[in-house]
């Protein structure tokens, strides 16, 4: 009877099931919907942004954002790189570790830890574009789109307490826009001297996890709570603005740093040759360290006079007193046009003897190319006294500071109350003209006019010329006119045009001693100009 009724089962069984699968399908069938539209098909071109973004997920940032450029060049780079590139990460992984793991395995009793394999696989990251931003810092600014769907291996061991367990991350991807930026810029290699990295979104970090031998991330919930915890503890580090920062160079001694002062004292100038048709020449003199940022450093101007006497001192930091050349040049001052060169000759520091006093006269030159034969012809001499004087130890830092470029004080004669107004007018950008880019640059100060030489068709102009202007009382109240025009072509119907202007207070000057800024350029497109202002007191 048991059997019997065991027989009768097991084929009731097999019926119900049977039976429930077919009546199920028909319902399905019945029951589906008939209303079915065919698909809309449409060229790519017809689709608008948010329709295209969704069919194709991974196009490139190039593609879809005008800032970002293709860095193709970079991802061939990395893909014939990466072999090599992972054997050196993966031997540097496992260095740096090695400490860390040593002391945490003390601390909580753990045998050992240990890598049984470790490699980045054989899939490398992918850069789908990259930005960079230009700022008027010593820095550079690069925003890499960065994503890497790779195939690590990174298998660890851990032994504690007489067990052991196997960890295993496995099919990791990262999706990120790091924030790259290099800073300072420096004339030593690398060429800067800290790298922060800061992250522009939440990044996307995915990847499998097995412990002994088992899918760890397959656990409910675990997954989603890994990857948000993932995201909020690096967001917390290093979303922008909080960077990671790592140093590369002392960006104090990435510079050469200064090793001493030059004093030297333009004592006087005797039979120098006129440069004007009518009257004598105004005679003034520049002296410049080479291999100096700095601008040169001026004299007054002795005006008609061709035997002029100056006894102005100069201070000049030395970085590299065996390669550094002071450089002197007698010019011709002019109220309008260039000024005319009287002469020159320079002084190798190299020939100098530390904290000892020489006089020199020199003969000016027209330059310094000894097989020039009108250096042979005479244009007058020129004296002064030189002294270098080396920083002894603990000396550098009441000499001079780290940033060289400290305001000079106003020449003897300076009015009580009043001072030396100085500017300079470094570059100028994006300058457009009408019908001709020849641009200048004219001063307009108290009723004074000075002028900037011009430059040919040029945009992005770069002048460095420097003018004074001997003030009686501050200019607290007052305002300068900056113009930048540009020179008519000497052949053509077209007169001179204004490129823009720019009206400078000088309360601010007054008040800080220097400020050195870049203006926009009013009545210009997207021009700007770059002046930099200095109030000397004596």
């Amino acid at each position: 009877m048991g059997f019997f009724s065991f027989v009768m089962g097991f084929f009731g069984f097999g019926f119900g099931l049977t039976a429930g699968i077919v009546i199920g399908y028909h319902l399905f069938i019945y029951f589906e919907s008939t209303d079915v539209q065919d698909p809309k098909i449409a060229p790519l071109v017809e689709q608008d942004q948010k329709t295209l973004e969704r069919m194709f997920p991974e196009i490139p940032h190039w593609v879809k954002n005008p800032d970002f450029d293709r860095i193709d060049w970079l991802n061939r780079f990395l893909e014939y790189m990466w072999p090599y590139l992972d054997k050196a990460v993966c031997k540097t992984a496992k260095e740096v570790t090695k400490p860390i793991i040593a002391e945490n395995t003390a601390k909580y009793k753990i045998d050992s830890v240990e890598f049984k394999t470790l490699t980045l696989g054989s899939l490398p990251p992918t850069f789908q574009g990259m930005k960079v931003y230009t700022t008027d810092e010593m820095e550079l600014i690069m925003e890499p789109s960065f994503k890497w769907a790779g195939n690590p291996n990174v298998t660890v061991v851990v032994k504690a307490f007489g067990l052991k367990a196997t960890i295993q991350v496995v099919d990791l991807q990262v999706f990120a826009v790091p924030r790259i930026t290099l800073k300072p810029l420096v004339p030593s290699f690398p060429c800067f001297a800290k790298i922060l990295v800061s992250l522009m979104e939440k990044p996307h970090v995915d990847f499998g996890l097995k412990l002994l031998g088992a899918d760890v991330m397959a656990i409910p919930g675990l997954y989603k709570f890994v990857q948000e915890t993932i995201k909020s503890q690096v967001a917390n580090m290093y979303l922008w603005p909080k960077t990671l920062e790592v140093p590369i160079m002392d960006p104090t001694k990435a510079s050469k740093k200064p090793v001493g002062i030059l004093h030297v004292t333009v004592v006087r100038a005797y039979k120098l040759k006129k440069k004007d048709l009518m009257g004598k020449s105004d005679p003034y003199v520049k002296l410049k360290l080479s291999d100096d940022n700095l601008p040169s450093k001026k004299t007054t101007v002795k005006h008609s006079n061709l035997n002029p006497e100056w006894n102005e001192e100069f201070k000049l930091v030395v970085k590299d007193p065996e390669s550094q050349v002071l450089d002197l040049s007698v010019y011709d001052w002019e109220q309008v046009g260039k000024h005319d060169k009287m002469g020159m000759n320079t002084i190798p520091l190299r020939d100098l003897t530390a904290d000892e006093t020489k006089t020199l006269t020199l003969d000016l030159l027209k330059n310094m190319d000894p097989a020039d034969p009108q250096n042979e012809k005479s244009r007058g001499q020129i004296v002064v006294e030189v002294t270098y004087k080396p920083f002894k130890e603990g000396d550098s830092e009441n000499e001079v500071g780290e940033d060289s470029n400290v305001i000079e004080k106003a020449p003897e004669g300076t009015p009580e109350g009043g001072g030396l107004l100085v500017v300079f007018i470094h570059e100028a950008q994006d300058l457009e003209g009408k019908h001709h880019t020849n641009p200048y640059v004219r001063i307009l100060f108290r009723g004074e006019a000075r002028k900037t030489k011009h430059l040919k068709k040029n945009r992005d102009p770069r002048w460095a010329e420097e003018f004074q202007f001997m003030c009686e009382e501050a200019p607290t109240n007052d305002k300068m006119h900056v113009e930048v025009l540009s020179k008519a072509p000497s052949i053509g119907i077209h007169s001179k045009e204004v490129l823009g202007y720019v009206i400078i207070s000088l309360a601010d000057v007054v008040s800080n001693k220097r400020i050195n800024e870049k203006y926009h350029l009013i009545d210009s497109k997207n021009g700007r100009i770059q002046i930099e202002l200095q109030w000397r007191t004596s």
